[in-house]
C-alpha cells in the first residue's frame, strides 16, 4: 500500500538557551534525542530549523536603550530627528523608540495611517471614508487626528499607540510632535534629518527622501551596525528584527548565521549519514484575515539556510491534471497517469498551465511560515522544528 503520510512538522523541545551556549550542539543533540523519543527515521532532505531568537540569545546579541541613544546621537547630532513609518508594536519598536528619543532633543514622529506597514491599524479604512480623508494626500496633525478619530485602541492589544509612543518619547526627556502621513516627503516640512523605520520599503523611502533634499537619511538598519560600548550589533540589519528583551534592552536579529547552519548540517550528517537541510527562521510571511496583520516584522524570514533550500517549488497542480489532462480516467488508472506525469515533469515549470495555482514563493519563506506556526511565539518550548516529507510528491512511496 502507498505511504499515506505526507509532510510532517514536529516542534522539538530544547533547553532554555543562554548567552554563550553552544547552539550547534544544542540543536543537534535535541534532534537526536527527539528521534529516540518519537522513533522517526532520518531521511535525506529532512529539514531542521531553529528560531532566530535562540541563535541571537546564544550569541548574546543584545543592546541597551543607552547603546541605541549613543549611536543615534553620534549619527544625527543630538538635535531634532524625524522618526517615520514605524510599526505599532510594544515588542518590536517601543524599546528602540526609547533609545532614539534619549539620543535626540526632539522627535517628530510620523505615523502611517490607517495602518502601519505590517497591518496594525490606527483607524479603519471605513472611518477614513466617513471623514473624507485621503491617506495618500492628507497630512494630519495630532490635534486633527484626535478631532477626527478620537482615542482608538488596537483591537488585539488594547493600546492607543499614538498616546503610548508620545509618552515613551517624553518620558525619555525629548520633546515630541506627531503627524500622520504616508508620503515620506511630508517629514521634510519639520526636519531634514530622518530615521526611516519601515522594514520592507526602507530602500524606497530612503531614496525618495534623499532625492527630495534631506540632509541625513538613515534607517533602523543603519543603527547598531557595529558594537557600542561592547553591545551586540548586526552589520546587515542593525535594529531591524530586534525584539524587546527587558524594559531597557533589545535582543537583536542574529548575525553570522551561515556558519551555524552549515555546522549543524555537518554534525547531523556525521550522526545520521543523511543530508539534512538546516535553516534559521524568524517571522513567517502570512496575513491574518481578521486583524489584517501581516506577520513579517523581521527583515527576512530566513537569515541563513543550507543550499538545498534555495529556490522555489517546482510542482504540478494535481486537481488541474485530474480535471483536464486525465478527466476521462479514474481509480488506479488515474493515479498511475498522474504519477507518470509527475515523474516526467520539467525541471522548470514557470509559466506552464499545469503548475498554475501552486505557490510561487521562496522555499525558505514557505518553510519559515510553517516553522513559525509550528513553534508559536509563546510557551510551547519548541524553538526547533523538524520537518519531514516537505519535498515529497504523489509518487513517493
Amino acid at each position: 500500500m502507498s505511504r499515506m503520510i505526507g509532510t510532517v512538522s514536529r516542534g522539538v523541545r530544547a533547553p532554555i538557551i543562554r548567552n554563550g551556549d553552544d547552539i550547534v550542539d544544542i540543536v543537534v543533540s535535541s534532534i537526536l534525542e527527539a528521534q529516540k523519543d518519537d522513533g522517526f527515521t532520518f531521511h535525506d532532505r529532512d529539514i531542521v530549523a531553529m528560531t532566530e531568537a535562540v541563535v541571537a540569545r546564544a550569541q548574546g546579541n543584545y543592546a541597551t536603550v543607552d547603546d541605541i541613544a549613543v549611536d543615534i546621537k553620534a549619527k544625527f547630532g543630538g538635535e531634532t530627528v524625524g522618526v517615520i513609518l514605524p510599526i505599532l508594536s510594544r515588542n518590536r519598536f517601543s524599546i528602540c523608540l526609547r533609545g532614539i528619543a534619549k539620543g535626540a532633543k526632539k522627535i517628530v514622529l510620523m505615523l502611517s495611517y490607517p495602518s502601519d506597514e505590517v497591518g496594525n491599524h490606527l483607524v479603519s479604512i471605513d472611518a477614513l471614508d466617513e471623514k473624507g480623508i485621503d491617506p495618500y494626500k492628507d497630512v494630519l496633525s495630532l490635534a486633527k487626528y484626535r478631532e477626527l478619530f478620537g482615542y482608538e485602541k488596537h483591537r488585539f492589544t488594547g493600546v492607543d499607540y499614538v498616546e503610548y509612543y508620545e509618552e515613551l518619547i517624553r518620558g525619555c526627556g525629548a520633546d515630541c510632535e506627531i503627524i500622520f502621513a504616508n508620503n515620506p516627503k511630508a517629514i521634510l516640512d519639520y526636519t531634514k534629518n530622518v530615521l526611516c523605520c519601515d522594514i520592507h520599503t526602507r530602500a524606497r523611502t530612503k531614496r525618495i527622501l534623499k532625492a527630495a533634499g534631506a540632509d541625513i537619511v538613515l534607517g533602523l538598519d543603519d543603527i547598531l551596525t557595529a558594537p557600542i560600548n561592547g553591545s551586540g550589533y548586526n552589520k546587515d540589519y542593525g535594529l531591524l528584527g530586534s525584539n524587546k528583551a527587558t524594559e531597557d534592552q533589545v535582543k537583536l536579529f542574529p548575525r553570522d548565521c551561515q556558519p551555524v547552519v552549515d555546522a549543524i548540517q555537518k554534525k547531523l550528517y556525521d550522526a545520521t549519514g543523511k543530508t539534512i537541510e538546516v535553516m534559521v527562521y524568524g517571522d513567517g510571511a502570512f496575513k491574518d484575515p481578521v486583524g489584517k496583520i501581516w506577520e513579517l516584522a523581521d527583515p527576512v524570514v530566513a537569515p541563513a539556510y543550507t543550499k538545498g533550500l534555495e529556490g522555489t517549488p517546482n510542482e504540478l497542480k494535481l486537481k488541474y491534471l485530474a480535471d483536464n489532462d486525465f478527466a476521462n480516467l479514474s481509480g488506479d488508472e488515474l493515479k498511475e497517469a498522474i504519477k507518470t506525469k509527475i515523474s516526467e515533469k520539467d525541471d522548470n515549470l514557470v509559466g506552464k498551465m499545469a503548475s498554475e495555482g501552486t505557490t510561487p514563493r521562496q522555499l525558505t519563506d514557505l518553510i519559515g511560515s510553517l516553522c513559525d506556526l509550528t513553534s508559536g511565539s509563546g510557551d510551547k518550548g519548541t524553538p526547533i522544528v523538524f520537518i519531514q516529507g516537505y519535498f515529497d510528491n504523489y509518487t513517493a512511496e
